[in-house]
């Protein structure tokens, strides 16, 4: 009898295993990784994702994109002694070459030129200190509260630290840029674009194997250090989905430089396999109605301010949980739009997104016609 319950029992959990729990991704050998869906800001998996740690050359990312947003790409840069003395990996810009500012975009996502990123950072920002300082303005603007940049090429610094967590909102906040995208899918380019005395020809490869590793693969930045190990940060666009994996401190040997790539690999394919978006919300959406004292009307409709689109699970999907929470009664008078409560999306205790709700028309405060009125109607 004991032995019929055994099975019993190991077959029930099986079974609700299959159905309600997601597989894990395997072993993920990096000190700190992150798994999100890039327009929700969704983690799907996590491994201390908010601990501090060194990043590597996956600071270009953010050099970049300051870059791009500075509006000029299209100025001479003048390298100077600094730049071409950065040490290795270099382009190895010579004193007083020239290159088009968005020429020099390439080489640093490309080939990851240490050189190239000073000056970079020397032309925008007008000193390495003063860019770096930009580099972190913009991280805490898009929400990467626990990043510091004290280089503009990821070498090791006192104060140079991200999070996994950080990298992924940075890296999603790039991804919103085409000219972003179109440099770190270039295969191969040759700078200078245009011809321009005072340059030198280069030829730039792109050394990201991930690209040709995984189906609808973006890029986006490797990277390695003695104090942070081998680093990736790669996102992934295929099945209406966008994901991206970071994996910091992967290792620091011959197997730390593949498990950086394979550890993402595994993040994705965790990622593809559980999860698929969903419209849980949909803007202008009529979630009840309120009762209004003192107003011309009893009670206003409310709407859903925003479409809500998750990454969810199959068990997820069928148990997600709308709360709305709204006070008894509005006192007029009440304005058309006005927020009025939140609906909270639940998954498991867990709140995964906030909308706020609106009222559906305006609502005059009631004149003493208006009371008297209601008062014999009823």
């Amino acid at each position: 009898m004991k032995k019929k319950f055994g099975i019993s029992l190991l077959i029930t959990l099986l079974l609700s295993s299959s159905l309600y729990a997601s597989e894990v991704p395997g072993t993920i050998y990096s000190k700190g990784s992150v798994l999100i869906e890039k327009d929700s800001k969704r983690v799907l998996y996590e491994k201390n994702a908010h601990e501090k740690m060194a990043m590597a050359s996956t600071t270009k990312i953010m050099t970049c994109i300051v870059a791009i947003e500075s509006g000029k790409l299209d100025e001479i840069v003048t390298v100077s002694g600094k730049a071409a003395r950065a040490p290795k990996v270099k382009l190895n810009l010579k004193t007083g070459e020239k290159q088009k500012l968005g020429d020099l975009l390439y080489s640093l996502m490309l080939e990851s030129h240490n050189d190239t990123a000073v000056a970079i950072a020397e032309h925008v920002g007008g000193s390495v200190e003063e860019f770096c300082a930009m580099m972190t303005e913009k991280a805490k603007a898009i929400g990467a509260e626990n990043t510091c940049f004290e280089t503009p090429n990821g070498l090791d610094g006192q104060a140079h630290y991200s999070t996994p967590y950080d990298m992924a909102l940075i890296a999603a906040y790039a991804l919103d840029n085409p000219e972003f995208v179109k440099i770190i899918n270039t295969p191969q380019i040759e700078i200078p674009t245009t011809q321009l005395e005072g340059s030198k020809k280069h030829v730039l490869i792109n050394k990201n194997r991930f690209l040709s590793q995984y189906e609808g693969a973006e890029g986006v930045k490797t990277g390695y250090t003695s104090k942070a190990g081998h680093c990736f940060v790669g996102a992934v666009k295929k099945e209406d989905m966008e994901l991206i994996g970071v994996a910091l401190g992967a290792g620091w040997d011959s197997k730390g430089k593949s498990r950086k790539y394979t550890d993402v690999i595994k993040l994705m394919n965790y990622g593809y396999n559980n999860y698929k978006k969903y419209k849980v919300l949909d803007k202008g959406e009529e979630k009840g109605s309120v009762k209004v004292t003192n107003g011309k009307v009893e009670d206003v409709i409310l709407y859903v301010n925003e479409t809500v689109i998750l990454p969810l699970t199959e068990y997820e999907k069928e148990t997600i949980e709308l709360k709305k929470t709204v006070t008894d009664e509005l006192q007029a008078p009440i304005d058309e739009n006005q927020v009025v409560g939140k609906v909270e999306v639940i998954c498991d205790g867990k709140v995964l997104k906030k909308v706020d709700l609106l009222a559906g028309q305006k609502v005059d405060k009631a004149n003493l016609l208006d009371k008297l009125k209601r008062f014999f109607q009823k």
